[in-house]
């Protein structure tokens, strides 16, 4: 990542405890494990034949 964008988000507090174990379990921080997961989903619903 070149660039970067600082936000403020806001979750669910059970969604906020659950994303920290899974960065704890991964050995990620919470950030990184955030953007893994958000660039993952990203990749998957990309569209596969180059269009759109």
């Amino acid at each position: 990542m070149n660039d970067e964008v600082r936000i403020t988000l806001r979750l669910p507090a059970d969604l906020h405890a659950w994303l920290v174990e899974q960065a704890k379990s991964a050995r990620r921080s919470l950030n990184s494990e955030i953007v893994y997961r958000l660039d993952g989903q990203r990749s998957s619903t990309a569209p596969q034949d180059g269009s759109a």
